[in-house]
């Protein structure tokens, strides 16, 4: 049973972020802070989701949260900060966008850093165990994967449609015969020899 809130503060958001270990596209994050009596049934952890539930369910969260923001960090920050520094910053980002701003913070995983001087909470697992977290990683995750819906078409021999830019093998096969595109995390090892491929976008 997903609990309401963390702290007794009134305006405590949670946040999460999607696509830490993908070899290609942005790593997504999404911050919310939740309405009075906000209820959602199916609201779970989004890797706990199907895809049509996740879906099915984010204009219920839209509707019930008092503020949300979600930003994309692309694959040259990444590259340049590292993806841990990349997942903190993207939530740090969609924080600030938050109105009003919050007045405690709750994250999930194990790793946060401090923005505006706002007191938080890392929660491992807090995706699965907050109201907040869990609604800001299915909006998140459903943000993530219309992104790479969209570079898909620029790209479709990657199957991104499929694998939203995750270690599978049908993707790693693809980098092996076509390469990395602008789009892939080069910092990332992104065949399991790593083949060293020198291409300049």
């Amino acid at each position: 049973m997903l609990q309401f809130n963390f702290s007794n503060h009134l305006h405590e958001c949670g946040t999460d972020e999607a696509g830490r270990g993908c070899l290609a596209g942005p790593v997504t994050a999404a911050a919310v802070i939740l309405k009075d009596g906000f209820f959602i049934e199916a609201l779970n952890d989004s890797k706990q989701l199907s895809e049509k539930t996740r879906f099915s369910i984010q204009p219920l969260i839209e509707s019930q949260v008092l503020s949300l923001a979600v930003v994309h960090l692309e694959p040259k920050i990444i590259d340049e900060i590292n993806i841990l520094n990349a997942s903190i910053k993207a939530m740090q980002e969609c924080i600030v966008q938050l109105q009003p701003i919050p007045n405690f913070i709750i994250v999930d995983g194990n790793r946060f850093q401090p923005i505006q001087n706002i007191p938080y909470q890392t929660i491992v697992k807090g995706d699965a165990k907050y109201m907040s977290i869990a609604a800001a990683s299915v909006l998140a995750k459903n943000h993530r994967d219309l992104y790479m819906d969209r570079i898909h078409e620029e790209f479709p021999m990657y199957n991104w449609k499929k694998n939203k830019g995750y270690p599978t093998v049908e993707h790693r096969e693809a980098i092996k015969k076509y390469g990395i595109s602008p789009y892939h995390r080069k910092s990332f090892r992104l065949l399991p020899d790593q083949l060293r491929m020198d291409f300049e976008f």
